[in-house]
């Protein structure tokens, strides 16, 4: 097994070398089969994501005045350097403009013309790659949009409710981007999600040597528990933990609708070079 194997699976697990030898090799060196072996006979929570580098740049939004639709754009850079630069938040600015004005979602539609030819010319005066990525677009039937932007730019989150007001849909929204939960209720959570958490859970509570009827109460507990943890409207409110999402909203006589929440470079993980790996590689070579 490559000792780069191992070093990540350590990395994300923190457990010792010998078990994450065994691990990869009974899972070929799958790695996150591995950790899912792992979870299932250590009882490991959730790993750590791969020690890898996400591609830069950042995330906007933008909501109509009356609240009816808003749009959350993501443009990536190179480095994050280039994320701060002038030029390129004007480029970003000009790109959700077009996407807001046009409520336009496909990103190859939106590029055609004037701003790609904007994109090449940004791309050859900085000297990065850019590239808009994806664009989403949520809008309030009976309802309100809101917003919020984390200060550096780095996490974006539109939030639909029925009834209530901006101001709720934006406090939401900040409780999305700081706690991150996976659906809006328990019921909305993928089934084959659900069933990979129970076959983990149910791993974990037969080597307790429980009696089965025992073992059953514990896996129902465990699966409520994760949907719980897991749902926007089952979340302590991130502002105030005494109440949850739910509560705070429907305190409004409002309900969440969905949400949309942009994270920079989720998703797209380039390789970490060692800058002493790389040079010797280079000399080497």
């Amino acid at each position: 097994m490559s000792a780069a194997l191992v070093k990540e699976l350590r990395e994300r697990t923190g457990l010792g070398l010998l078990e994450c030898k065994k691990a990869l090799a009974a899972a070929d060196g799958d790695v996150d089969k591995a950790i899912e072996e792992l979870r299932k006979s250590s009882g490991m929570k959730a790993a750590k994501k791969a020690g890898r580098t996400a591609a830069d740049g950042v995330v906007a939004a933008r909501v109509a005045d009356d609240g009816s639709y808003g749009v959350l754009v993501e443009i990536n850079s190179e480095t994050d350097f280039v994320a701060r630069d002038e030029n390129f938040l004007a480029f970003v600015e000009k790109v959700v403009e077009a996407a807001f004005s046009g409520k336009q979602t496909d990103v190859a539609a939106l590029m055609e013309g004037d701003l790609e030819a904007q994109r090449e010319a940004l791309v050859q005066k900085i000297g990065e790659n850019i590239g808009v990525r994806r664009v989403e677009l949520l809008s309030a039937d009976s309802g309100v949009i809101g917003a919020y932007v984390h200060g550096n730019n780095r996490i974006a989150v539109l939030v639909s409710l029925a009834g209530g007001d901006q101001d709720l849909a934006r406090d939401v929204a900040m409780h999305v981007a700081a706690v991150n939960p996976q659906v809006v209720s328990p019921q909305d959570m993928p089934e084959d999600v659900v069933a990979r958490e129970k076959d983990i859970f149910t791993a974990q509570a037969q080597d307790s040597g429980k009696p089965p009827e025992i073992i059953e109460k514990m896996i129902g507990g465990r699966i409520k528990k994760f949907l719980s943890e897991n749902s926007l409207v089952e979340q302590p409110f991130v502002k105030d933990p005494d109440i949850s999402v739910g509560k705070l909203v429907s305190a409004a006589s409002a309900e969440v609708v969905a949400f949309s929440r942009f994270e920079v470079g989720e998703g797209i993980e380039v390789e970490k070079v060692d800058f002493a790996d790389e040079v010797a590689a280079q000399l080497n070579g």
